[in-house]
């Protein structure tokens, strides 16, 4: 199994830890410390012996960040972990903060007094964040202090060890585009921006940049480390070399000098005392970064991270790949939820769908030769009110069986090397209430929407947000989540910077591909979330009109369920949509079939008889 079931946050570690931090603190003449969720890459996902704000707080989730001062303790959650965190935490310890509406820079400027000393580490802040608390504490005549050894790290006596897992060549068929070819465009990149050298420090963009892939944090195939790629083309990488067989290391001395991790700070002061002018991406890169350049004399040239707009914008190989990856997917996909169909209520719980849809997933994979890789993130398996939590994790110790009456939402990924998927789908358990299918036809309605949507290049993800929700905001609803994220090719599944979200600020480019996923959620009583995965096409002629317009190709292959469809809520075009989606469905994933699931889905994606239309 690649998704384990231990206990998610535990509350009970709270306590202690923090008051351990709080005598570190004391000691060292602090009056508080700020712990976010990152490591010194700022990725989502973090190796175990980063996860710093899980082992002090308890809190598991993906996002997030405390404070701890002497006499009290915040969490700082989105809306997706309000429900989460309080499980998790000990709420004698830690009040908790929107993290959107109240960050830490805003809560520190309006609660700390003259003359307080907050530590942080500069390596896990990046420029812009500490820019943004440093005018905080000028506000309330606090100091922002950096510390030279993380104090987390200083009371965690049993930290694992930093990953060291095998790098591995990514091959061309799947990335579309040889490395060296990449490492040409980047150059003339920083050059356009007015710098010599640039900084990569997302995990994501060395992967693309460089064509490997690897295994050093949960479900996303990266291998960490830092890259100085250079105007001139002399790059260098720093990477454990402990990673490399002599294969990958013979390709990549193709590339780059290659360096242990110990030299890249030395390495940066080297540049910046010869003069360089190094770009850091200030939402990406680390603040020690920006202060080593700076000490050093150096200049930092503030540029967005050079591979993130060419990593997001797919190429022709990348899209091939991802489109069979999603007809594979879809396959496993039908396998599960005929076999979900097929149990009775109570006879099955939470834990027994995530095991039995990676065996689907794995079996698809073999009888493919595509083999499944691993998943892309810990399943979302949510039965009656756990799938109100929006990104529950599933334990032995929350896991619930599907009960009659109750709805199950299940998000779920996988990553094979031709691409990255990313599914939900809610179904019922036994018969469901006439609440439940209004309000998921009212979240299918957004999904249709977007789905339909067509829109002038330019077009940024914050500007068709609304689309998505429109249709519970008549009825008085609406969901604490962005409607999309970017997704990568064979990477996170999590990518950005291209997103649909009243933040998404990004423009919508050809051949970026972004989730599609709306959902309602009542707390104590169930969750429902639908989410296909979706490709920007390009901007094409519309007859009669006078711009070209771009649209969305709908990627993910799964029927949605019929039962908490109200096909008399639906507009004739919604209908159409609906219809001609699950006849493509079948067309393309029913061959992969046979027998009571080429059955189950032929049901599943008949079109809705006329009298149900209404």
């Amino acid at each position: 199994m690649f998704q384990t079931f231990d206990s998610a946050g535990d509350p009970s570690v709270g306590k202690p830890r923090v008051a351990k931090l709080r005598e570190w603190l004391a000691a060292h003449d602090l009056d508080g410390f700020i712990v976010p969720r990152a490591d010194e890459h700022q990725g989502e996902y973090v190796p175990p012996h980063a996860a710093r704000l899980r082992w002090l707080t308890g809190f598991s989730g993906s996002a997030g960040a405390a404070v701890v001062l002497k006499d009290r303790a915040v969490m700082f959650v989105d809306g997706r972990y309000q429900l989460q965190v309080r499980q998790e935490t000990d709420q004698t310890v830690f009040t908790v903060e929107s993290l959107i509406d109240n960050p830490p820079a805003a809560w520190l400027r309006d609660n700390i007094g003259k003359g307080a000393r907050i530590g942080f580490d500069p390596w896990l802040h990046t420029v812009g964040e500490v820019k943004a608390l440093r005018a905080s504490a000028g506000k309330a005549g606090a100091e922002l202090v950096p510390v030279a050894e993380n104090p987390v790290d200083a009371i965690w006596d049993d930290q694992p060890a930093p990953p060291l897992e095998p790098v591995e060549i990514h091959p061309i068929a799947f990335a579309g585009e040889l490395a060296k070819d990449k490492l040409a465009r980047l150059a003339a990149a920083i050059e356009k921006d007015g710098a010599t050298h640039a900084i990569l420090t997302d995990p994501s963009s060395i992967a693309w940049a460089f064509n490997i892939r690897g295994n050093d944090v949960p479900h996303t195939p990266l291998a960490l480390g830092f890259a100085i790629l250079a105007a001139d083309g002399k790059h260098q990488l720093f990477m454990a070399g402990r990673k490399f067989s002599r294969t990958v290391a013979a390709y990549l001395t193709q590339l780059a000098d290659l360096h242990e991790p110990a030299g890249f700070e030395p390495a940066v002061a080297a540049l910046a005392k010869a003069g360089a002018r190094i770009a850091l991406d200030p939402a990406l890169a680390a603040e020690k970064l920006r202060a080593l350049i700076a000490d050093n004399g150096g200049t930092v040239v503030e540029a967005p991270d050079p591979a993130r707009i060419p990593r997001a914008v797919k190429n022709a190989a990348e899209i091939a790949g991802s489109r069979v990856a999603h007809r594979r997917d879809g396959a496993a996909m039908a396998k599960l939820l005929a076999w979900l169909d097929r149990q009775e209520p109570g006879t099955t719980d939470e834990i027994s769908v995530v095991t039995k849809l990676e065996e689907c997933r794995r079996r698809t994979g073999e009888e493919t030769q595509m083999p499944l890789r691993d998943v892309s993130f810990d399943t979302i398996s949510g039965a009656g009110p756990n799938g109100a939590v929006i990104h529950y994790r599933v334990s032995r110790a929350t896991n619930r069986p599907l009960a009659d009456g109750e709805l199950f939402l299940l998000d779920s990924g996988a990553q094979y090397q031709d691409g990255t998927t990313d599914i939900t789908r809610t179904v019922p358990v036994g018969r469901p209430s006439e609440e439940m299918r209004e309000r998921c036809t009212l979240v299918l309605k957004g999904l249709i929407a977007l789905s339909m949507l067509r829109f002038p290049a330019g077009t940024r993800g914050s500007e068709i947000d609304a689309m998505a929700r429109m249709a519970l905001w008549r009825h008085g609803l609406d969901y604490a989540h962005g409607t999309g994220h970017g997704v990568g090719s064979y990477l996170a599944v999590h990518e950005g910077p291209q997103r649909i979200a009243k933040t998404g600020t990004e423009k919508l480019l050809e051949g970026m591909m972004l989730s599609n996923e709306p959902g309602y959620y009542k707390e104590g009583a169930y969750g429902i979330r639908l989410e296909n995965l979706i490709l920007v096409t390009p901007a094409e002629p519309v007859e009669g009109g006078d711009i070209a317009m771009h649209a969305f190709e709908t990627l993910t292959l799964a029927p949605f369920d019929r039962r908490l469809i109200k096909p008399h809520l639906l507009t004739r075009d919604e209908l159409h949509w609906l219809d001609q989606y699950h006849a493509r469905v079948l067309a393309e994933i029913g061959p992969m079939l046979d027998g009571e699931t080429l059955a189950w889905l032929e049901a599943a994606c008949a079109p809705f008889p006329q009298e149900e239309k209404g």
